[in-house]
């Protein structure tokens, strides 16, 4: 009998887990503006991956990337070594370093599947790689010509708006648009691919472009990018393809972000 009850609530343990990972799945932007991106993250501190870079941490952790910096000490270039520790609060916290966390409101526990910074023994780790790097070259793919607002930004992307920004919490932290898979996603300024890349859970291939020092704008669920780090790149200019990645539906998921905290995007696209 106490064998039979034990099995029970195993089972319904492991069901619970499922249900919860798979309301994950299905809630893609819930997961992209969790309390991480609300406000950024003040304790704690994170240890830089390979392929990491300043922008996509501080991204990640609803931080600006200037402040970011000035908080680690990190002069212009921007460089950033694998092992690396970057600190979120005052140097006083006592929690421990994490190796990847991209999800959770506090960098405590490490993404499944990736190995922790100290594992790694190879000499990559002394590697260092620009998060704003010096030299840039142009992007090749075509431009488009696109009608632009007053604040000069363009519409990423053609569909309907099936997802609107709200500043509540755990909700959208952008606009989703709707379209076909393989749809061209444009950029929507002007400005330099600061991230290029499917390691921010959540976004699936995601690009992300520095207009200035004040805004970055951040494309996901692409199927297929077709710019990387380093390119500059024009207002209507195509970046990727609409896809799925990270999420249950062929759609875009569009964000800008003004000294990084998330503001709506429709307040700076033109109207339709």
């Amino acid at each position: 009998m106490l064998r039979n009850l034990l099995i029970l609530v195993a089972v319904g343990t492991l069901l619970s887990g499922c249900a919860s990972s798979h309301s994950g799945g299905v809630q893609v932007v819930d997961r992209n503006s969790s309390a991480s991106q609300r406000q950024p993250v003040t304790s704690g501190q994170y240890r830089v991956q390979r392929g990491d870079t300043l922008y996509s941490i501080a991204y990640r952790y609803g931080w600006d990337w200037k402040a970011l910096a000035a908080r680690n000490g990190i002069a212009p270039p921007y460089m950033i070594r694998v092992g690396q520790v970057i600190r979120f609060g005052d140097g006083s916290s006592s929690r421990p370093v994490v190796a990847s966390s991209p999800t959770v409101s506090t960098p405590v526990a490490t993404t499944p599947g990736r190995p922790s910074a100290p594992v790694q023994t190879a000499p990559t780790q002394t590697t260092t790689r620009p998060s704003a790097p010096v030299v840039t070259t142009p992007a090749t793919t075509p431009i488009e010509p696109v009608q632009r607002s007053a604040a000069g930004w363009a519409w990423p992307a053609s569909g309907a708006i099936i997802g609107r920004f709200s500043s509540n919490g755990s909700l959208n932290k952008g606009i989703d648009i709707a379209g076909e898979l393989g749809q061209p996603v444009l950029a929507a300024s002007g400005g330099t691919v600061v991230y290029a890349g499917s390691g921010l859970r959540g976004y699936g291939e995601l690009v992300i472009i520095k207009h200035s020092d004040t805004y970055v704008s951040a494309y996901g669920h692409n199927r297929r990018l077709l710019v990387r780090e380093g390119q500059q790149v024009k207002v209507g200019q195509q970046i990727a393809e609409m896809g799925s990645t990270g999420t249950d539906r062929v759609k875009l998921h569009f964000e800008i972000r003004r000294q990084g905290k998330p503001v709506d995007p429709m307040q700076y696209l033109p109207r339709r």
